[in-house]
């Protein structure tokens, strides 16, 4: 009885993490550089203006370092 309810209570809060997880991808140093790069810009495959507002930031990132 009480695994159940861990259960339950496990599956409701990863549910609340995983639809968290379908928002556009920040800039920052791993989103920026290899397989990071390839995942965040598949985010942006119908918005031309996001995707290159992105790669600007990016580029800007890597300036500074």
């Amino acid at each position: 009885m009480n695994l159940k309810k861990y259960s339950t209570i496990c599956a409701i809060g990863l549910s609340i993490v995983l639809f968290g997880c379908d928002s556009v991808p920040e800039a920052n140093v791993v989103n920026c550089s290899g397989r990071g790069m390839e995942q965040s810009l598949t985010a942006f495959k119908n918005d031309e203006a996001a995707r290159q507002a992105f790669l600007d930031k990016c580029n800007a990132l890597s300036q500074e370092q």
